[in-house]
């Protein structure tokens, strides 16, 4: 790889190491140490969530208009302000506001990240956001575990650690990411060059794979709200059900050279790679209406962590693909944009139908829901077609 990828890498492992201080100790803080109730801690993070939504528009937009350096730097600067304040005032209700703030300056800098790996390591492909992704999981699988350690000695010293790892961050972007700012012409963009192609067309396919994203989110965020309770009702321990997480960031990393065959073997093919994975997933949430012990969530988990080591890198290639140039950070900023709106639906989605039915009916009327993402997997090039152009891998 590109010495520019390695301090992207670096950056992200960095950036989602700090971020894994905070979010899975979200809830207990809100509602052990603040004394509010769940139903007010699902609020705050609904809250925390939107305010990335906007942050991803805005990172993505400001990628195209101002380049990858100043808006991540931008991005940094904001959480290590919000975070300073956290350290000193952490009662309610400025947690509220300043955890919106940590929100939203966080989803500036992801889409930033992914267009501009795209953009220096242009003949990566999927390849390159496969690296960024598995960045992503390392710092998923390794900050939840120091999290747990610091918050045993003082849950307030969270805030400080999550604080120390942005500062690295910031030295990483300010001294490895300046020299990455890549000329529009450079800037990656797969369709077939023809003269007279608009950004509608891509748009619209953009809009309609994006459409299918959605749909996996919203089944995929119930692993950490109503499939955790169900497994808990069923006797699950909660340390247990901690395992089941490990296990998935574990295996993301770890079954790389199992997937690997089957990537490459699929590298032209994008389309029938996530309409594997989505056939994957629904397999694994099967599993999860059935099951009734521990081993049988584990396995579900490590199907599910199959499919989505096939999707999860091919939506922002995708993206990558249609991306006319100039429009690459907005394109990417969609892409997360769209995720972050799975987790704040997903959650109030599924609570209220596991409260009208019960919990196989929830799953059960989601993967009804989640299979139109076939469709639109199936579709989602046809505007680019119609047009009369096509992109280089089907």
């Amino acid at each position: 790889m590109p010495r520019a990828v390695w301090l992207l890498v670096i950056g992200m492992l960095v950036n989602v190491t700090g971020n894994s201080f905070l979010w899975p100790l979200n809830t207990i803080y809100i509602h052990d140490y603040l004394g509010k109730s769940l139903t007010v801690a699902g609020f705050v993070l609904m809250a925390n969530q939107g305010a990335g939504v906007i942050g991803n528009l805005l990172g993505g937009f400001l990628f195209d208009r101002i380049g990858a350096y100043k808006s991540i730097l931008g991005g940094i600067g904001l959480s290590i302000l919000a975070l300073i304040c956290l350290v000193f005032w952490n009662d309610w209700p400025t947690y509220v506001w300043l955890l919106m703030v940590l929100g939203f300056s966080g989803g500036i800098i992801f889409p930033s990240m992914y267009a501009m790996i795209g953009s220096v390591w242009p003949d990566g492909g999927r390849k390159a956001f496969n690296t960024l992704y598995l960045s992503q999981n390392v710092g998923v699988a390794i900050g939840p575990s120091l999290a747990g350690l610091v918050a045993s000695i003082n849950i307030h010293y969270i805030f400080t650690a999550n604080l120390f790892f942005y500062a690295i961050f910031f030295f990483i972007a300010f001294f490895g990411y300046k020299n990455m700012e890549t000329a529009p012409e450079l800037h990656t963009n797969v369709l077939k060059e023809q003269e007279k192609i608009t950004d509608k067309a891509p748009f619209y396919a953009l809009l309609i794979i994006t459409g299918g994203y959605l749909l996996t989110w919203i089944i995929y965020s119930q692993w950490s709200t109503t499939i955790s309770t169900f497994a808990l009702d069923l006797g699950v321990s909660l340390r247990q059900y901690s395992l089941i997480w490990t296990i998935n960031g574990l295996l993301i990393v770890l079954g790389q050279p199992l997937i690997r065959p089957i990537i490459k073997r699929l590298e032209h093919k994008i389309k029938t790679q996530m309409l594997i994975g989505i056939f994957i997933f629904i397999i694994s949430f099967t599993v999860v209406a059935y099951a009734g012990s521990f081993k049988m969530f584990v396995a579900a988990m490590v199907i599910v962590t199959f499919g989505e080591m096939l999707i999860w890198p091919a939506i922002p290639t995708i993206a990558n693909q249609l991306a006319p140039r100039g429009r690459e950070g907005f394109y990417q900023g969609i892409v997360n944009s769209t995720a972050t709106i799975g987790r704040m639906i997903g959650p109030v989605a599924g609570g209220i139908l596991v409260d009208l039915y019960d919990m196989r009916v929830m799953i059960f009327i989601l993967i009804t829901l989640m299979s139109l993402a076939i469709i639109t997997t199936l579709v989602y090039d046809r505007p680019i077609k119609k047009a009369g152009y096509s992109l280089k891998s089907e």
